[in-house]
């Protein structure tokens, strides 16, 4: 079949590879206009970008996908599928309508839960036992369409949104795979998704990451491995932003009733913090302006003392 890939982020490039591999032909890839990175601010493709440029594939990077002239170098490219992977515009119903048989989209969750932008994030903050991919057709409401294929997996006690994804781009390269064979063969069947069970995961903010120690412990430490890579879960130390990228629910018997935010214990394994139902114990950190390091380093470093308080 012939394919036109739309993606731009990180998560897409697998599936860019597996169809690169496939014996589908990519007749385009189309992705994100160059931008400004770095400390220099020199011009830097995509993820998909590089992949799709090492594979000497057409690549397209419109600024407005839906422009008259969009419409026309797709509708002149035939392609039987548009295959839409963390693309990064919202595409027009007369460009949906393009492909002969459909537009696919993989989704990074179990639809109808986690229609949006940040659904590993969210599975993560909400402490969901279990995730996966959805292979969907697409409509003009968002995540909304018919589902084709689903691969689901467990989430680990310990996994970020970082490990997540890494899982969820890997699985969801799999399963398209699966669902264009399904397609040729025409032995694939859509499942409307039942709107009683829709649930959103919105774009992360930054206020997102900021810490509550009135919170049960483990609500916390679901934030934390929710909020990477960002906005990271932060609180305030003596004045300055203090984010926090790994810590641990700990048991611990305080012999005072310690405030939320106190620090209750500080030694090499940790920094150990009472949260409004349980104690966090940090792991390793990082003070506004400084360098991420160890609990114990941290402790060395600024002379943290039992009985300092965390705030919002």
């Amino acid at each position: 079949m012939k394919i036109v890939f739309f993606g731009s982020a990180h998560f897409a490039v697998p599936a860019l590879e597996a169809l690169i591999k496939s014996k589908h032909e990519l007749v385009c890839v189309v992705t994100q206009p160059d931008k400004q990175k770095g400390r220099h601010l020199h011009l830097a493709g995509t993820d998909v970008k590089s992949v799709a440029a090492a594979g000497r594939l057409e690549i397209f990077q419109p600024e407005n996908i839906k422009s008259k002239e969009s419409v026309k170098f797709l509708k002149s490219l035939g392609a039987d599928l548009f295959v839409i992977v963390a693309y990064g515009q919202l595409l027009s119903q007369e460009l949906l309508d393009i492909p002969k048989i459909m537009p696919l989209n993989i989704h990074a969750s179990l639809l109808p839960r986690y229609r949006g932008a940040a659904p590993i994030n969210w599975a993560i903050i909400n402490g969901d036992k279990k995730s996966g991919v959805s292979i969907m057709f697409v409509t003009l409401k968002m995540d909304a369409g018919p589902i084709i294929l689903q691969s689901e997996i467990k989430i680990a006690e310990d996994d970020t949104a970082v490990i997540l994804e890494e899982n969820l781009r890997q699985s969801g390269a799999r399963i398209l795979l699966e669902a264009l064979k399904l397609i040729e063969e025409k032995k694939y069947r859509m499942v409307e998704q039942d709107e009683d069970k829709v649930v959103f995961a919105p774009k992360m903010k930054k206020e997102v990451g900021l810490i509550d120690w009135d919170a049960a412990v483990g609500n916390i430490y679901n934030q934390i491995r929710g909020a990477l890579p960002w906005p990271g879960a932060f609180t305030s130390y003596r004045g300055k932003m203090l984010k926090i990228f790994q810590a641990s629910n700990v048991t611990f018997f305080p012999n005072h009733k310690p405030v939320p935010g106190e620090v209750v214990r500080a030694n090499k394994q940790g920094i150990t913090v009472a949260c409004g139902r349980g104690f966090l114990e940090i792991k390793e950190l990082q003070l506004e302006a400084g360098k991420r390091m160890s609990a114990e380093n941290f402790i060395i470093g600024h002379k943290l003392l039992v009985g300092e308080v965390l705030k919002k």
